[in-house]
């Protein structure tokens, strides 16, 4: 038998709650919560509830960020004169920015 779920305030995490996105919300999703470090329950229950999103630098979101940033590299690589730019990816790269100018203040 597994150990109950709680959160910070020892609260048990009983209720369970889903919707659907579509392959580009969730690779957005995903993305988000690669960069961030944290599990992808924590990350959307802090963003539902207004909370802040802190990014603790580990090798995990290093590793992510490298990767993320290599991804982005290729696909300004695809673009031509940036006319082809679409949301998701500038939305990414402002992820990343945000995230990178946070660590360098540090």
């Amino acid at each position: 038998m597994s150990a109950k779920n709680r959160d910070n305030h020892n609260r048990w995490r009983n209720k369970t709650i889903g919707f659907r996105v579509s392959p580009e919300e969730n690779e957005q999703i995903e993305i988000a919560v690669r960069l961030s470090g944290l599990t992808k329950q924590d990350y959307i229950t802090r963003r539902l509830l207004y909370k802040d999103v802190v990014v603790q630098g580990n090798p995990r979101v290093f590793k992510a960020l490298r990767n993320q940033l290599a991804a982005v590299l290729a696909e300004l690589e695809r673009i031509e004169a940036g006319s082809g730019v679409n949301d998701e990816l500038l939305d990414t790269i402002e992820l990343i920015s945000v995230i990178l100018g946070e660590m360098k203040g540090e």
